[in-house]
């Protein structure tokens, strides 16, 4: 074989040359179209098929095929009649085009290209639709994902799983670009991303549109993530979408479709009063993958260690008299204490110690039988439970754990956080939405502390119950209301609801739509009115994400369901009507203009993705990376290479096959030790804290100030005991010191300030003044909260 061009790790040529994506932003929901672009340059036919990742909650609504002249639109077809269609239009000598989703996860396709001929090309166009999520500082995230990292399937699986065929992102062997355009009601103020971008180009004088493409040159190092932030941003609204001309009147797709985006806001005087009970567990994932860096830069931090320190913030800001325990899993999953404990100085310090010494070193990624075990554990009477997930997400079985969720939503609320590049969507977005609560993605250089102390603010949010939607609509008309029922709201936290609108109206006419709930005992409402006006050139995408949200519905209903083939049934009949897909169903195209049947035997090929775990597991980077990581961490990186095949690339790396196969083999103290950063000094100093609130007085303290321990001593004003003293300078230093990272300490420091409160202490204003001058800092006492 001619080796040149494009090249698989198995030095086979690789038909897929370009990826184009063009993403358009309409407010809060995303179109995107991506082009692949196929040239077959070997002297066979072949097959290409190519496993890829898309958000989770997308609505795959669109596949075609363009041959020279021709172009071939694919049809929605039940699963396994479109594999039978596909597998008989090669036989046939015929070219076919199938795209599936994957029967274990929802945020993974398997695209085939079949019978392409020597030296024809081929460009394949998909679309979906999806809706975007709001950050904690209000903006909206799309991700696309480039990244695609194997899935761990649980031991004693039946099911292979998706076979992911991966390598090191600079050998990805075709391009990336990627163009966004981005549309809404309100002025556009910032397009941020964790990639390099072009200036952003504003299309008209209010800034309500812009354009933004990808720098040239993407690595494939990462997914390609955009934030989005309006100005005035989350406002709520109310989107009515006129119904398909074609489709049958009373259809989902026939009758126009409102999506209602609402922004509850809650009274002040309830948002003051937080939530000082709850049990708190938090399950961390300590498979190998989680010892990678948490990004690619410079600065080599693993997830394990993020994780690590943000255990710590976590235990520090949790108030006083709830409970508490700490869970971590791998092939098999430990637990810090046999049942929940309450939180306290004792049981704080022994979780600390142990939090201290987790490593990644417990294998794959098993995450369904700690979360089994945490269910089974019976709920402490007044302490809500608040499950908090951390994981990079990569496991075989995500139906299986968020059916799991969803089974025990009634006795918890559930936080989940991705980390790092490839991180499962469907995994990490289905725990928290059907456990009630909030997922978190923690990407590139992003910072995993502030963020998953947002969610702990959330979680410390009063419990809104008894809520209900209702809906007042002119005489004639009547709505089914689409979307699962709202269980939980958090403020500054979208919910969406879909409905189908029936029956004649004025298009001059209004509806109202009211959600009432009790917070903390107070009876609230927010009311939206809306014009029934169907949205100009909207197209179908409220329909289609619709759609979507029913589909889920009904996939989640056939899992637990005796009548399994009828609501089967249903879905395949909803996803070819609105040519969405679905886990029953498949996008099949086959060109039945060729007359010249395509001869010979069909050479396979598989497109490989980028797999950050294989880009760790070369000889170069384990080389290059080895002092970062423990020695449990790169024995599990070495052992990803199973065969000297894997090392047939020359990655310029003087390490062979036998070299490390020895490697592998070294016990613990003949590693290289391993390069520790310094210490964090905001980490340094909240690790000082008591349960309680306060800080002692004494040497480490000190030194956490940047100060002697003399000095400290000798600035205290002679009225105030130790422990007021230390603990307002500690408060001074990070308002002084640290007001960049106040959405890490902001907690911990609320707890300090009811412990002083507590005190009644006659110095406080003395002890200001003096922490001021020591400290070289002008706070002010009120800005403390004293």
């Amino acid at each position: 074989m001619d080796c040149c061009g494009l090249l698989t790790l198995q030095k086979e040529p690789v038909p897929l040359k370009s990826i184009e994506v063009e993403l358009e932003v309409r407010d809060h929901v995303a179109t995107v179209v991506s082009t692949l672009n196929y040239e077959n340059k070997e002297d066979k036919p072949l097959e290409a098929v190519f496993v890829f990742p898309v958000p989770g909650d997308a609505a795959v609504c669109h596949f075609s095929a363009q041959i020279g002249q021709t172009q071939i639109v694919a049809e929605v077809k039940e699963k396994q009649e479109a594999r039978e269609e596909y597998d008989d239009a090669l036989s046939s000598g015929q070219q076919a085009f199938l795209l599936e989703e994957s029967d274990e996860s929802p945020d993974i396709f398997s695209l085939s290209v079949g019978s392409l001929p020597p030296g024809e090309s081929a460009s394949i166009r998909l679309e979906y639709v999806t809706e975007l999520a709001v950050q904690a500082d209000d903006g909206l995230r799309f991700c696309l994902p480039a990244v695609l990292n194997p899935r761990y399937q649980p031991q004693g699986s039946e099911d292979a799983g998706v076979q992911v065929t991966s390598v090191p992102a600079s050998l990805v062997p075709y391009s990336l670009s990627f163009s966004a355009r981005v549309s809404s009601p309100r002025p556009v103020s910032k397009v941020e991303s964790n990639c390099s971008l072009d200036p952003l180009q504003y299309l008209n004088t209010d800034q309500t549109q812009a354009t933004v493409k990808l720098a040239a040159g993407h690595k494939f190092d990462r997914d390609v993530e955009l934030l989005i932030y309006y100005k005035d941003a989350h406002q709520p609204t109310a989107v009515v979408e006129a119904g398909q001309a074609s489709a049958e009147p009373g259809s989902l797709m026939g009758d126009p479709v409102v999506m209602v985006s609402l922004y509850p806001e809650f009274p002040q005087s309830v948002m003051s009063s937080k939530a000082s009970c709850g049990e708190f567990v938090f399950l961390v994932d300590r498979s190998g993958s989680m010892d990678c860096a948490t990004s690619n830069t410079e600065q080599q931090e693993t997830r394990i260690s993020s994780a690590r320190d943000t255990l710590l913030l976590l235990l520090k800001s949790l108030p006083m008299g709830c409970y508490f325990n700490i869970y971590s899993f791998g092939s098999s999953y430990e637990h810090i204490f046999p049942k929940s404990v309450e939180y306290g100085e004792k049981t704080m310090e022994e979780a600390l110690k142990k939090v201290e010494q987790m490593e990644a070193d417990l294998g794959g990624t098993e995450i369904l039988e700690p979360l089994k075990h945490i269910y089974s554990q019976p709920c402490i009477p007044t302490q809500p439970r608040q499950l908090f997930v951390f994981t990079d997400g990569e496991v075989g079985n995500t139906k299986e754990v968020i059916d799991l969720v969803k089974k025990n939503s009634g006795s918890h609320r559930c936080f989940s956080f991705g980390i790092g590049e490839g991180a499962s969507s469907a995994l990490i977005n289905g725990m928290a939405k059907e456990g009630g609560g909030h997922a978190q993605f923690i990407t590139g250089t992003d910072r995993m502390q502030p963020k998953v102390m947002q969610s702990l603010r959330f979680s410390l949010q009063p419990a809104v119950e008894d809520v209900s939607v209702t809906w007042d609509l002119p005489k004639g008309s009547k709505v089914t209301v689409l979307s699962p029922p709202i269980t939980t709201i958090f403020q500054g936290k979208r919910s969406l609801i879909y409905a189908q609108l029936t029956g004649q109206s004025s298009e001059a006419a209004e509806g109202c739509v009211t959600v009432k709930y009790s917070l903390a005992g107070h009876p609230s409402e927010n009311h939206l009115h809306f014009s029934l006006r169907p949205a100009e050139n909207s197209g179908l995408i409220v329909h289609r994400l619709a759609a979507r949200t029913l589909i889920c519905l009904l996939e989640m209903e056939a899992e637990n369901n005796q009548e399994k083939e009828e609501v089967k049934k249903k879905v395949v009949q909803l996803s070819v009507q609105s040519g969405v897909s679905s886990s029953f169903t498949a996008f099949i195209a086959v060109n039945t203009d060729n007359n010249k049947e395509i001869q010979g035997p069909l050479l396979h090929r598989d497109i490989p993705m980028a797999g950050l775990m294989k880009c760790l597991a070369t000889p170069c980077c384990l080389a290059a990376h080895s002092s970062s990581f423990s020695p449990a961490g790169v024995r599990y990186l070495y052992a990803a290479l199973d065969s000297e095949a894997d090392c047939e690339v020359d990655y310029g790396c003087p390490l062979e096959f036998e070299d490390m196969c020895s490697y592998r083999a070294l016990p613990d103290e003949e590693f290289p030790p391993a390069e520790k950063p310094l210490r964090d000094p905001l980490l340094l100093l909240v690790s000082l804290q008591k349960a309680s609130g306060c800080w002692l007085l004494d040497a480490a303290l000190a030194a956490a100030l940047g100060k002697t321990n003399e000095e400290v001593e000798k600035s205290k004003p002679e009225k105030a005991s130790s422990e007021v003293w230390a603990t307002i300078l500690a408060l001074i230093w990070l308002h002084g010191f640290k007001m960049d990272a106040k959405d890490e300490w902001e907690l911990l420091a609320a707890k300090a300030v009811s412990w002083l409160s507590a005190q009644k202490a006659p110095s406080v204003t003395e002890c200001v003044e003096a922490g001021n001058i020591l400290l070289g800092c002008s706070v002010q006492k009120t800005a403390l909260g004293l």
